[in-house]
């Protein structure tokens, strides 16, 4: 028996799809207005339903909006990196829980690209992205500090210092790096790790941009990636030998 359901929904997906690439492509530019659900529905022989659940689609992933009234109707939207941040997060946490990455695979990765960011950061920093990182650095010496909270403080700590060059692509390319790869690693580590070394580590960061001590940033982010990765091999050996 035909799954006209599944047709529909494989139908909108692929005229999602297409409206997609034409954005992507430039063939449709931004506030630039769609034809509407009617001439949709005729243009590709389907339902308006379908077409509808399609514009949905583009919806939820930014790359349109709706407005009502007699000039409304569906519009390009104007994507921004703080809109796409979320989509690159949900991505790349997939990737690594779907295929099983190795954790120093992922650890190798995070640093690596993190490290990218340590000269532009240096150079560019502001006072304020400097007092979101001192104000996590406090928040993590205090002992009441739960498991969850240490994590959420990382991920901000570490966002920020990404944020400090100043440069809107590679923060956008380095969303994933830092809150998709972090939380894994700390799920992985939090029960064998030291808060205190990680902590006298985050200082000596906070210090290198204070400074623009280049070499300062990229040793503490190198030693980092070495503490990590050795956490991780014992805590891993450990739960071989259970």
């Amino acid at each position: 028996m035909k799954n006209t359901q599944n047709d529909a929904t494989d139908l909108s997906a692929q005229i999602a799809s297409k409206i997609r690439d034409s954005i992507v492509e430039g063939r449709l530019i931004v506030n630039e207005r769609l034809p509407s659900e009617a001439e949709l529905s005729e243009q590709f022989s389907v339902s308006r339903s379908t077409v509808r659940e399609a514009l949905k689609r583009l919806a939820a992933q930014s790359l349109i909006r709706t407005q009502r009234g007699a000039f409304g109707g569906a519009f390009v939207n104007k994507l921004s990196y703080q809109d796409a941040y979320s989509q690159n997060i949900t991505t790349s946490t997939l990737l690594l829980s779907m295929n099983d990455i190795n954790i120093d695979v992922a650890c190798e990765a995070r640093f690596a690209l993190e490290r990218s960011c340590v000269p532009l950061a240096c150079a560019r920093r502001s006072e304020e992205q400097l007092s979101v990182m001192r104000r996590e650095l406090h928040r993590q010496t205090s002992p009441d500090l739960s498991d969850e909270e240490w994590c959420a403080s990382d991920v901000a700590f570490h966002r920020s210092f990404v944020d400090c060059a100043q440069n809107p692509v590679l923060s956008y390319q380095l969303t994933g790096a830092v809150e998709a790869m972090l939380p894994l690693m700390n799920m992985i580590t939090f029960t064998a790790r030291s808060r205190a070394k990680i902590i006298s580590h985050h200082a000596a960061l906070i210090t290198s941009l204070e400074t623009q001590d280049i070499p300062l940033a990229e040793r503490t982010l190198g030693e980092l990636a070495e503490y990590s990765m050795q956490l991780a091999a014992k805590v891993l050996a450990d739960r071989d030998k259970k």
